[in-house]
């Protein structure tokens, strides 16, 4: 399946957050700071991505 993809990078330490935002960022593929992967860009990656954009660093491609 190819699609627009969007890279998202982890700015922000996950330390102190709320159990659900961990596992959001976690669920996305990232690991630890200045993490980044490509995601297939869907309205369930997009939902993902709002719910922690405080986090985030995120660009389409």
């Amino acid at each position: 399946m190819s699609g627009k993809k969007i890279k998202v990078t982890l700015v922000k330490s996950v330390i102190g957050t709320k159990q659900s935002h961990r596992g959001t960022v976690r669920g996305l593929g990232l690991r630890h700071l200045n993490h980044s992967v490509e995601l297939v860009d869907t309205p369930q990656v997009r939902g993902m991505i709002n719910k922690v954009s405080y986090l985030l660093k995120y660009e389409g491609q």
